[in-house]
């Protein structure tokens, strides 16, 4: 798909099986006077025919669809050269862990209120207007906060803490919490430099800034806070720290 000229306002395509949803979203979104146009579709395979003509520039996206899935649609339309933002709309916020890996704008919950849609297109609009270059790698993370479901880059998060049935991460912006075991981000994100230090602690290793030994206790620090780290994990941690600290060309 070729680079395409922005239009003086959004084109919007609202995507959602239930007639009365695509309705009330249509409505309220040609309200808005930065959409210029409000397309809709009743399925993920009528939604991407649409798409792939190239004059969409949002899509509000229903998650849970008979056929091609919300959810595959957008992992679908990430694969294209110059593909539409992508706002989810959907009933079910359990969805919001299923969408780790894609870069979606926005995560809204039905009943969608009007005030919520408004901030919804501000976002689209500032994502169109402060793109910035992304790793492909990156993993983008839902979680939620006072019932407003936000997108939290992997890169961004500083280390991960266990609480429960919970993860706590931890970036410069705050806290966030996540329903997932910290043994399965300690697995998924052993490639992107996050090592397990505690049986409560996950660390990303490009956030120390220092290793400190006092008495046999060992501790580094990440930002301003500094975490413990156990005996068991001690070793592994200082070696690894040393590796990277090598130069490339320098025999380990």
């Amino acid at each position: 798909m070729s680079q395409r000229p922005e239009p003086a306002g959004l084109r919007v395509l609202v995507v959602d099986d239930e007639l009365p949803v695509r309705e009330e979203l249509s409505y309220l979104l040609a309200r808005d006077p930065r959409v210029v146009d409000v397309h809709v579709s009743g399925s993920g395979a009528d939604a991407l025919r649409q798409i792939e003509r190239g004059d969409i520039d949002v899509v509000f996206l229903d998650i849970a669809m008979p056929g091609l899935t919300g959810l595959e649609l957008a992992r679908v339309l990430a694969q294209f050269k110059v593909s539409p933002r992508v706002v989810f709309v959907t009933a079910h916020d359990a969805h919001a862990v299923e969408a780790f890996e894609v870069n979606a704008v926005d995560y809204l919950l039905k009943p969608v209120r009007e005030e919520r849609l408004t901030e919804s297109v501000r976002r689209v609009v500032e994502a169109g207007d402060h793109q910035v270059p992304v790793d492909d790698h990156d993993e983008i993370i839902p979680v939620e906060l006072a019932g407003v479901t936000r997108f939290v880059r992997r890169s961004d998060v500083r280390y991960a803490e266990a609480q429960g049935d919970y993860v706590r991460l931890h970036t410069s912006d705050g806290s966030h919490l996540l329903r997932a075991p910290l043994s399965a981000l300690e697995e998924r994100w052993a490639d992107a430099g996050f090592l397990r230090i505690h049986r409560s602690l996950l660390v990303s290793l490009p956030h120390v800034t220092e290793l400190r030994v006092d008495q046999g206790r060992c501790s580094v620090v990440v930002a301003d806070d500094e975490l413990q780290v156990s005996r068991r994990h001690t070793a592994e941690l200082r070696d690894v720290l040393v590796r990277r600290a090598k130069p490339a060309d320098e025999p380990a």
